[in-house]
């Protein structure tokens, strides 16, 4: 692994799905379909992978799983495109013994959530955390802006950035709109923005965001590689167009069991991801029926397999 390929920070950008673990009945990862998503999402143009993040259960993986799911990317990709690891972790400790688990597969970056367990962090409190994580491990690092209790601000964002080496990136998530428009307004040049709202796709790219790296990616990769293309060659009627019939199909993907119906869409395009680990519930009956009508919109019903 120590011969693959490291993209600069600078050369992460576009469309950067989160990866779905695929479990069996068992809640096993079954690598061989994990091999099938990388290379499916690839055969769709992605700019990058995100393996180990929220919405590929990386809360639920043990550093052993998270190391094989991120290392059988990184295999499958073989440096074509970025890899960007995901860590989450309730303590400074956690995080860093989950970073140096993965420092040798070949990652370009990791992507980091704040603790996430019922407390807020002050600033300081955050700096530090972030900057032991980065001299514990020379990786590059894209702060996972998404604990609603732990909710970093801009000028915090803005901080670490600042003053933490190795800190490039923000993924801005929560559905907040004027953060993500604030940190692109006074970002440095060589920082790097990324949108993490699933219903607004087309207005945080026109914003000007560096690329997503977000659910939405997941459930509906080509489409949102032609999303990314449009609004960067200025084809902004067309992206319009195509973020009312994405955000179709993710109104009914949305809920709070969203993830088992994001895996059910990708199932239904031919990649058998399977259930989430419990207890989250699965996708039900109903859910299964909205989402396949939504996608078949989208994609055409002759696209989509029986599942």
């Amino acid at each position: 692994m120590e011969n693959q390929k490291r993209f600069s920070p600078q050369d992460i950008i576009g469309i950067l799905p989160p990866l779905l673990t695929p479990f069996d009945e068992k809640e096993d990862i079954v690598e061989p379909v994990l091999r099938e998503e990388v290379r499916y999402m690839l055969a769709q143009g992605v700019h990058g992978l995100v393996p180990g993040g929220s919405a590929g259960e990386g809360n639920t993986l043990s550093i052993d799983e998270a190391r094989q799911v991120i290392g059988v990317t990184c295999e499958e990709v073989g440096g074509r495109v970025p890899v960007i690891a995901g860590i989450i972790a309730n303590s400074t400790r956690e995080a860093i013994q989950k970073a140096r688990a993965v420092s040798d597969l070949g990652v370009s970056a990791l992507q980091i959530t704040p603790v996430h367990y019922i407390y807020r962090n002050d600033d300081d409190s955050m700096i530090r955390h972030f900057s032991a994580i980065r001299e514990a491990v020379d990786i590059p690092i894209i702060i996972y802006n998404v604990i609603p209790w732990n909710y970093l601000s801009v000028n915090l964002l803005l901080r670490l950035m600042r003053e933490v080496p190795g800190i490039f990136g923000v993924k801005q998530s929560a559905s907040d709109v004027k953060s993500m428009a604030d940190l692109l307004l006074m970002a440095d040049p060589h920082m790097r923005i990324y949108a993490a709202i699933d219903a607004l796709l087309y207005p945080t790219l026109a914003l000007g965001a560096h690329g997503s790296i977000s659910q939405i990616l997941a459930a509906m990769p080509g489409p949102c590689v032609e999303m990314w293309n449009l609004v960067q060659q200025g084809e902004h009627e067309r992206a319009r167009e195509l973020h009312n019939r994405l955000l179709k199909v993710w109104n009914a993907i949305s809920g709070d069991n969203r993830l088992a119906v994001t895996k059910h869409v990708l199932s239904l395009q031919g990649i058998p991801v399977g259930g989430p680990r419990s207890p989250l519930a699965p996708a039900s009956a109903e859910q299964r029926c909205n989402a396949r009508m939504a996608l078949a919109e989208l994609l055409g019903e002759d696209k989509l397999v029986s599942v």
